[in-house]
């Protein structure tokens, strides 16, 4: 078994006709599950096949993980997904090395931007980004992005309830009970930004002043600190734009 979480298990496998390495995810079906139509499927399917079937509709995106199969059945559902060989969670990764270097980090950031905005593109709000889920092939250094289990479809309106890992959860969410994606998912990936440089959470005086803009740390430049400050703003309104991340100044610094 390669894992295990509320919204199922998955297993390494490996595909008969042509020997491939796969992942297979079996979830049980809740009484309350939801359920999605997608373009070209007659019958309705679990959220979590119809977002993963939206996420990989189109040019293929490398940093999505890919939808092989699936089956849906009564009492349960089963996907077929590519398993990367080899790589280990972003988690993982971060852990045996303490705190990553600058360059590394960039590099991995950028490909999660990539996944992020994709996914939000073709209407997938993935609603749980996180170092666990998130792959890294510790030879090439590229990502995916898994586990759709708690996304959502895009919407314009604001959420009111929270479905992903607490310590990601947007502040806004704890002051007004509603959060929009976008942000939320610039909120996200700027805690895992401060994860992957620090080897840890931002702690209480880490978020004042992240919040004034004087947040520094021995040993990163202004650049990424400003990235970081741009991204876990706690008004949504003055975070950076998922639209522009890629354009940051970060990502023109040279090594």
């Amino acid at each position: 078994m390669l894992g295990e979480g509320g919204c199922g298990r998955v297993y390494e496998g490996t595909r008969c006709e042509d020997g491939l390495k796969v992942a297979v995810k079996c979830s049980e079906k809740s009484p309350d599950m939801s359920y999605i139509r997608v373009r070209g499927h007659p019958k309705r399917l679990p959220m979590e096949i119809g977002l993963m079937l939206m996420a990989n509709n189109g040019p293929s995106v490398s940093q999505i993980i890919k939808l092989l199969d699936w089956e849906d059945d009564t009492d349960h559902y089963v996907i077929v997904m590519e398993r990367p060989v080899p790589c280990v969670d972003l988690f993982t990764f971060v852990d045996d090395e303490e705190k990553l270097d600058e360059g590394i980090a960039r590099n991995i950031m950028r490909q999660i931007i990539d996944a992020a905005k994709t996914c939000c593109d073709r209407g997938v709000f993935h609603r749980d980004i996180k170092l666990e889920n998130i792959l890294v092939n510790q030879d090439t250094m590229e990502v995916k992005l898994i586990d759709f289990g708690c996304g959502a479809v895009m919407k314009r309106s604001a959420f009111k309830s929270f479905c992903g890992t607490k310590e990601y959860c947007p502040p806004e969410f704890n002051l007004k009970g509603r959060y929009k994606a976008k942000p939320t998912t610039v909120w996200t990936l700027g805690f895992i930004l401060f994860e992957m440089l620090c080897g840890d959470c931002p702690t209480s005086i880490d978020r004042h002043k992240i919040t004034v803009n004087l947040w520094t740390r021995p040993g990163l430049s202004k650049e990424c600190c400003q990235m970081i400050c741009d991204c876990l703003q706690p008004d949504p309104q003055k975070r950076l734009s998922l639209d522009k991340m890629h354009l940051h100044d970060w990502f023109k610094v040279t090594e």
